[in-house]
């Protein structure tokens, strides 16, 4: 259960021009490079949220390395933009604040992090792992690469997705699942958006919102069960 790059304690690289440096395809590399290290070719990857667009980028590039994939309640980067509509720039207008030019959303946060994260979702996390998030966001090089991530997003990632798009596709078998009570089923036909990414994909939305694992353990532990020992 690595961090990402940037994220909690992990390295903090320096910024790139064109925001590589914080790309899922750089944050894919770490993955298998972390993976070889605990000598391990071949994997299973689960990812929520940026995790899962670190994990289906890594699915893309090293398809030789993923034995099955997991994806929680994402449809790919390129997807969210290209069908970017006023709903979706109300709902997570964050994506468009945090990809703004160095330093405006970095110093917007920093005035005040810990009023700025988890507005609202603070009582689904354990005390202890909020705990360790607040201590994450006090830290300007840690807001800062938050920021490079979405500006990644926004760029580079947007740029390798559409190059994909229709010509690569995940060749493991996918799960997707989502919260039925976020906002994902409001805006897109989930497992219609993934089937155009793969053709081994199956999934269904859970009886909770975005943060399924806090929201709903058993629920979301039984179908990744039930989809590894397949």
């Amino acid at each position: 259960m690595p961090d990402l790059r940037g994220y909690g304690d992990s390295s903090k690289p320096e910024s790139a021009h064109d925001h590589s440096t914080y790309s899922k395809r750089a944050m894919a590399r770490d993955q298998i490079e972390v993976m070889k290290q605990l000598g391990f070719s071949r994997f299973t990857v689960i990812g929520h949220d940026r995790g899962a667009r670190c994990a289906y980028r890594l699915a893309l590039d090293f398809p030789a390395a993923v034995e099955k994939l997991v994806v929680m309640d994402i449809i790919p980067t390129g997807e969210t933009f290209r069908r970017a509509d006023q709903d979706f720039a109300m709902g997570y207008w964050h994506w468009f604040f945090l990809a703004q030019p160095f330093d405006f959303p970095e110093r917007v946060i920093g005035e005040n992090p810990d009023n700025f994260y988890f507005q609202g979702t603070r009582h689904l996390f354990h005390p202890e792992a909020l705990a360790e998030y607040w201590r994450g966001i006090h830290n300007p090089g840690t807001i800062h690469a938050m920021c490079e991530d979405y500006r990644a997003a926004a760029t580079i990632d947007f740029e390798l997705d559409e190059s994909d798009r229709g010509i690569i596709k995940i060749a493991c078998p996918v799960l997707v699942l989502w919260g039925e009570k976020g906002s994902l089923p409001n805006w897109y036909e989930v497992l219609d958006v993934w089937k155009d990414w793969a053709d081994d994909v199956r999934g269904l939305g859970i009886d909770c919102g975005h943060y399924l694992a806090e929201e709903a353990p058993e629920e979301t532990y039984k179908e990744l069960q039930k989809f590894l020992n397949v």
